[in-house]
């Protein structure tokens, strides 16, 4: 009986997943390839931080003016958004995103952090991996309203923050 109801789970899961489909039938996924190596105008391997088994953490790209040197995590495994990804993945990613925050929180003198996860198009996602916004946040600094003031920073500012932050995680072993 425990076999069809895992079958019935994963059969849900899948009609789900698909359902809330996005991605393009040729989409070639930037964070794939970032993860398989092939650094492209955006980022570059300077840019990670952390990686482990089930995730890979890099120094976001695009930076928001009163945030600067926020982080995403990343499943090593492609999937495209909340729907499609399985339970122990998402718990896995959500672990290391609590260890980012924390490495965050220690590292860049911030006050507090936030972390986002957008989903489809009307959801803001943009590229179709899922992947975690870890924040870091100070006292008014409106990053919720700050959306026009937002841009792609060169990589060279994002090397403190990276160099930071691989201090921290090279100190706090899993």
């Amino acid at each position: 009986m425990l076999s069809l109801i895992s079958f019935l789970e994963v059969k849900e899961s899948l009609i789900i997943s698909r359902m809330f489909n996005h991605e393009p039938k040729d989409y070639i996924c930037p964070f794939c390839a970032f993860l398989a190596g092939k650094p492209d105008k955006y980022n570059d391997e300077q840019d990670i931080v952390y990686r482990n088994e089930f995730t890979t953490v890099f120094i976001a790209p695009r930076w928001w003016a009163n945030n600067r040197g926020h982080v995403l995590v990343v499943p090593n495994k492609h999937f495209e958004n909340i729907y499609s990804i399985p339970d122990d993945q998402i718990a896995e990613v959500y672990k290391t995103v609590k260890r980012v925050a924390t490495a965050i929180r220690t590292t860049y003198e911030c006050e507090g952090t936030s972390t986002r996860q957008h989903n489809e198009p009307a959801g803001d996602q943009d590229v179709w991996h899922f992947h975690v916004h870890v924040y870091p946040r100070y006292k008014d600094d409106k990053l919720y309203h700050n959306h026009h003031q937002q841009g792609f920073v060169e990589a060279a500012e994002r090397v403190p923050y990276a160099q930071k932050l691989r201090a921290y995680f090279d100190k706090h072993k899993d």
